[in-house]
């Protein structure tokens, strides 16, 4: 391998790091919304935006790894991994139809939001209507803010170079 090469392994790895932690440590904060049980994950966007800028395998592999993450801190249960990951699938299978595109960032939030809670539905065999009225306000936050956060990511990500 040659020094570029490694150079750029090593900068590939330090980033699908940081972004695990990034999702990680968003997933842990919580807007709270007006009714009870509307409260929304910071992640969404962020990870929309990731999915965006960093494409789809480096999301995903960064994804695993922050599942893992929350597990082994205690702040996520197969449940919860079941729904991220499903909510992650279906935002890579938008990006690789879509691409980076602004309809991209305002779509795929609320299309994973809606899949992950249908997945919930078939785990749990009741509420599907509730959860998706519940899920309503994080998707709409989802699609106002992702392409902000896609920008900043952008931003950054040529800044490092």
């Amino acid at each position: 391998m040659t020094v570029t090469g490694e150079r750029q392994w090593i900068v590939d790895i330090c980033e699908t790091a940081m972004l695990a932690v990034l999702i990680a440590v968003s997933g842990v904060f919580r807007i709270p919304g007006l009714v009870p049980g509307t409260e929304f994950q910071l992640s969404a966007p962020i990870a929309v935006a990731i999915c965006g800028v960093f494409g789809f395998k480096k999301y995903l592999i960064a994804g695993i790894l922050a599942s893992l993450l929350s597990m082994t801190m205690g702040t996520a249960t197969i449940l919860n991994v079941a729904v991220a990951m499903t909510f992650r699938v279906v935002v890579g299978l938008v990006w690789l139809a879509l691409g980076d595109s602004r309809v991209f960032y305002v779509i795929s939030g609320p299309v994973g939001s809606a899949a992950a809670r249908v997945l919930m539905y078939f785990l749990l065999g009741k509420g599907l209507e509730v959860m998706l009225i519940a899920a309503a306000p994080g998707m709409i936050y989802t699609a106002a803010t992702a392409w902000l956060f896609g920008k900043i990511f952008m931003r950054c990500r040529l800044e490092r170079r």
